[in-house]
Parts: structure tokens; sequence; C-alpha cells
């Protein structure tokens, strides 16, 4: 059994090797890896491919689309995007306030909407309207998106540093998702170092 003055002793790459070699396996926590690597292709792929078919279609929307349009549902639409955004926001607070990992996600899921409210909401205004919407997006919106964007990051660099997953002053889009090749290599390379 390590002491805490044994732990406080060992290098950050020590401790990473440490904390690596505790770690479950992935496979043992998921489906095979060979389900794992193919569902991670197919993600991927679909992705890659919807990013590829949007081109398109934002160029027929940009020759195609009206500049005015009377919607239909016009209330329901707001009514139910700002009741996502409520339940969002109720989210994060509880899981904020229940110190959860979760509340990475719905932060920044609450910011990603806040966003979209804004443009929509500066986007779909006229006149005197536009003044306020353009105010609310400046000054309450845009500034709570960016500070729970980036606190989601924030708060994800940290976890990965603490679990040694990030260098020192490693940036959030830096932390990787383990694959059950790394639990694998890491294993064997473990095992080779064994007397």
């Amino acid at each position: 059994m390590l002491t805490d003055a044994q732990i406080a002793g060992m290098t950050p790459d020590q401790r990473r090797e440490l904390i690596n070699r505790l770690a479950a396996p992935v496979a043992e926590l998921a489906a095979s890896p060979s389900w794992m690597r193919r569902t991670r292709e197919v993600r991927l792929g679909l992705m890659v491919l919807s990013a590829l078919l949007l081109v398109p279609w934002i160029a027929y929307l940009a020759v195609s689309l009206p500049h005015r349009y009377v919607a239909h549902n016009w209330d329901l639409a707001w009514i139910g995007f700002d009741i996502l955004l409520f339940v969002l926001l109720s989210a994060t607070a509880l899981l904020g306030y229940l110190r959860r990992q979760l509340v990475m996600l719905t932060a920044f899921a609450t910011g990603v909407v806040l966003v979209c409210d804004a443009w929509f909401d500066v986007m779909t205004s006229d006149g005197a309207e536009r003044a306020w919407s353009a105010g609310t997006a400046l000054l309450v919106e845009l500034p709570l998106a960016v500070l729970l964007i980036a606190g989601a990051l924030q708060l994800l660099r940290v976890i990965a540093a603490r679990q040694w997953a990030l260098d020192p002053g490693g940036h959030a889009w830096e932390v990787t998702i383990p694959l059950p090749s790394d639990a694998e290599r890491r294993t064997r390379s473990a095992a080779s170092r064994l007397p």
C-alpha cells in the first residue's frame, strides 16, 4: 500500500502511470472493443456526411428562402424554446449545487441554447424590438453563454488534470477518450516492466 508521502513524492509521470494502471479497463466497462470501434466509426461517418450534406442545403436555402415569412405556431415555438432553456438552466443549477460532473453537459448545452436564443431574437425582431433584442443578447444572453461554456470546458480540464489525463497547462480539447486499445497497450507495457 502506498502512503500519502510516497504518492506526494511521485513525479507527474509516475502518478499518471499509477492512475492508468489502477483504472478499470474500458473493455470491462463497456461493450466489446470491436463494437466500440465500429460504433465510433459509424458515428464519425454520420457526422462527416451530415456536415458535407449541409453545405449544399445551406446554399439552397440562401437562394430559395423568402426574406419574410409568416410562421405558424410562432407562440408555441418560442414558449417551447424557453421551456427548454428553463429546464437546462434549472438542471445546470441543480447539478452545480450537487457538484455532479454531468453539469459540464448541461452548462455547455445551456450556453449553446442561449447563443441560439440571442441569434433568433435579433434576427427575427424588427424596428424598436431589434434594439431591445440586441441589448439583451449583448448584455445578458451572450455573456451568460460564454460563462457557461467556458465553465464547462474549465471543469473538464480540471477533472482531466486531476486524473493526470492532461499535462499541466494543457487545454480541454486535448483530453482524449480512452479506447480499449489504450488500456490494452498500458497493460502490456506495465506487464513488460515487471521483473
